[in-house]
């Protein structure tokens, strides 16, 4: 989260207070929940769309609304996609099927997952020809993966790519790969705060 929000301070100029973002998808893991608590931290203006299912535990819900009280942040945990997206600065997405968990998960995931998928309409839907998008890596844009070719060949509405479609991790708002080095300043500076 100290990588995320760096790199989201490197590509607007805004403080913590106005910046704006939403996490789609599977929000039950780390990932959501992690971007929750940065955000209500942060006094930041952060969003979670989700099926209901797939939104962050309620005692993370409550522990951050409470958190919020504190910082001015505004939260927003909704099954509404247009609503979390409208007019936000950064759109944040994470693989559908953590390791560890079975292939058999797919199916289920795609399909309750679908309508939370990154892709142009979905940038489209910011209001915000600026904003950036963000994935903590892997991700299943394309099928340069067996996993890939295996998820978009039994379910060609995918292609090209699954959380987030290539065309969006490949464009200019793909700043994935900044997020992804700044995890190594990121590390090297909470070193340095706590042996130092």
């Amino acid at each position: 989260m100290l990588a995320d929000a760096l790199t989201m301070r490197e590509h607007i100029d805004k403080p913590f207070t106005e910046i704006s973002y939403a996490y789609v998808g599977d929000a039950r893991n780390n990932t959501g929940h992690s971007l929750l608590l940065l955000g209500a931290k942060l006094g930041m203006d952060v969003r979670i769309a989700a099926p209901r299912e797939y939104q962050p535990a309620p005692e993370v819900q409550t522990l951050c609304r409470e958190i919020a009280e504190q910082t001015g942040a505004r939260v927003l945990v909704t099954d509404d996609m247009s609503e979390a997206l409208a007019g936000v600065d950064f759109v944040h997405t994470d693989v559908w099927v953590s390791m560890g968990e079975p292939d058999e998960v797919w199916d289920e995931r795609i399909a309750a997952l679908m309508p939370y998928q990154v892709n142009a309409a979905a940038m489209t839907a910011t209001g915000n020809p600026a904003a950036k998008f963000m994935h903590c890596l892997p991700a299943f844009h394309d099928t340069g993966t067996i996993v890939g070719q295996r998820l978009v060949a039994k379910h060609p509405e995918l292609a090209p790519g699954v959380e987030v479609t290539d065309e969006v991790f490949e464009s200019t708002a793909s700043i994935v790969f900044d997020q992804a080095e700044n995890r190594m300043h990121t590390i090297k500076a909470l070193m340095v705060a706590t042996l130092g």
